[in-house]
């Protein structure tokens, strides 16, 4: 059990990782999708990028006290659900590969 616990811990970690740097490359790359082949790859990215962004602003909304504490937990607890299924993938390409 405990292993098994370590691996999700490792897994969500490795996804929410994954997203911080792909939603920073991003934004150091496109400034503001203004056509639909920029709109299309944004919205390709976000697949990845989404865990980072969502918890980003959820964040910043509780800073400014624009959403309740409810809603914050909320968008956390989907935020790592989302880390964690990209960091199976993440571990699935490295047994692969390995």
């Amino acid at each position: 059990m405990g292993r098994d616990l370590m691996v999700a811990l490792f897994a969500t970690t490795a996804g929410f990782t994954v997203s911080g740097i792909l939603s920073n490359l991003y934004r150091l790359v496109v400034r503001k999708p203004d056509n639909n082949v920029a709109r299309g790859a944004y919205y390709a990215v976000m697949v990845i990028a989404g865990p980072n962004v969502l918890l980003e602003n959820a964040a910043a909304k509780l800073r400014e006290k624009s959403c309740s504490r409810w809603a914050f937990w909320l968008a956390a607890a989907i935020s790592a659900y989302w880390s964690f299924a990209i960091g199976l993938f993440v571990l699935n390409i490295y047994i692969a590969v390995r």
